[in-house]
């Protein structure tokens, strides 16, 4: 006889969700690296929003913590992640990561096939990278000469559109690169981004054979965000949705299927105690928290007007930071600084009452720890757009 699946309800998987991103409480014994690897990676696009991420989620921390443990322990790797956009990882898991990403299917060129490389010449790139940068940081320009000399002059045709002008072909390349694990940021020279070889910061590791990899990661992404699909797992990656389904299929019996909401979804298996309180709390998430660019569903995570207001068009999170209260997005708040100074501006959704108020005065106060500045708040209208 079947067993029946558990049936696990939105409050229930939110408060899990806050406990496990130490968003109910900052942990009093994780470091950065640990609560990277609690996140499977912090996005750093936006590097300051990075560091307010990772530190709120850590007790007496500041951004200087993490800047500490990504430039000088080493513990945190900058570096093309998931969907191909710039995390930070932790350097102890790159075999696990550079195992899996480099491992699952791409999505389809943008390029036109005049501008495309083919497998060999994509190969060639990738390894020059590697060469190049395993003893040095270099800059984009010094990057693109060394890996043309490395190539051949075909590496520097200025065919690949981007930002209104033309890059090398070569740069078409670069995220693989970071997924074959030859290719990762170093500290900023002045104002400019220079590139290193991530072997540099874990000699001599070597990427986790791919499906052991792939069970890796999805049983860490199920951890953190589930109950979850597939389709939650492939649109998180930026995989083919098959694909990631046939993943699934093939990790029966390391994972447990259960009913959340009115759909079938994943969890690890034995994974299905819940916490006994609702969801609480009060948090200013910055720019694409991994907190709410996984979290699904988007119509519970963003109830209500939150999804117009904090949301993008096409229904990607991130954009906007949010105020978060008790687990669901319940505004979005912009920070302006001018020297020690840190303007604050949160739009809520609702009127706040007076807990609510104190609460946020204190989430302000700690933001402004973090960041090492005098923070300064008014509630009322976010004029600023979204982040591209």
């Amino acid at each position: 006889m079947e067993s029946v699946a558990p049936v696990l309800s939105w409050p229930e998987v939110s408060a899990r969700r806050l406990d496990r991103s130490a968003l109910s409480a900052p942990s009093k014994t994780a470091g950065p690296a640990e609560t990277v690897a609690a996140l499977c990676g912090a996005h750093a696009q936006v590097l300051s929003g990075a560091e307010l991420s990772i530190a709120m989620r850590l007790q007496d921390a500041t951004r200087n913590d993490v800047r500490a443990a990504l430039w000088e322990h080493r513990t945190l790797v900058k570096m093309h992640g998931p969907r191909g956009t710039v995390h930070l990882l932790p350097t102890a898991d790159l075999p696990m990561w550079i195992g899996a990403l480099g491992s699952m299917p791409g999505t389809a060129s943008p390029f036109a096939a005049d501008v495309r490389m083919t497998p060999d010449q994509t190969d060639e790139v990738v390894a020059a990278v590697g060469q190049v940068l395993a003893s040095a940081e270099l800059t984009i320009d010094e990057l693109s000469e060394a890996v043309v000399e490395a190539t051949g002059p075909w590496a520097g045709d200025l065919v690949m559109p981007a930002f209104q002008g033309l890059w090398p072909r070569w740069r078409q390349a670069m995220t693989l690169a970071g997924h074959r694990g030859v290719l990762c940021f170093g500290p900023n020279r002045g104002r400019k981004v220079t590139y290193t070889n991530p072997q540099r910061f874990l000699p001599g590791f070597r990427p986790a054979e791919g499906a052991v990899a792939q069970a890796q990661l999805v049983h860490r992404y199920l951890h953190a965000y589930g109950p979850a699909t597939p389709q939650h797992f492939a649109q998180w990656l930026n995989i083919p949705r098959g694909w990631a389904t046939e993943l699934f299929h093939s990790l029966e019996g390391a994972t447990e299927r259960v009913r959340f909401g009115d759909t079938t979804a994943w969890v690890n298996a034995g994974d299905t105690a819940m916490p006994s309180t609702p969801p609480r709390g009060l948090r200013l998430l910055p720019y694409f928290d991994a907190y709410v660019v996984a979290g699904r569903p988007r119509e519970l995570l963003y109830p209500g007007r939150a999804a117009e207001r904090a949301l993008v068009p096409s229904g990607q999170a991130g954009n906007y930071p949010v105020l978060l209260i008790d687990g669901a997005v319940a505004g979005v708040w912009h920070q302006r600084r001018s020297g020690r100074r840190i303007h604050i501006t949160v739009e809520p959704l609702s009127p706040l009452d007076a807990s609510a108020l104190r609460r946020l005065d204190e989430e302000v106060e700690r933001v402004g720890v973090i960041l090492e500045g005098r923070p300064e708040l008014v509630v009322g209208t976010v004029t600023t757009g979204a982040h591209a």
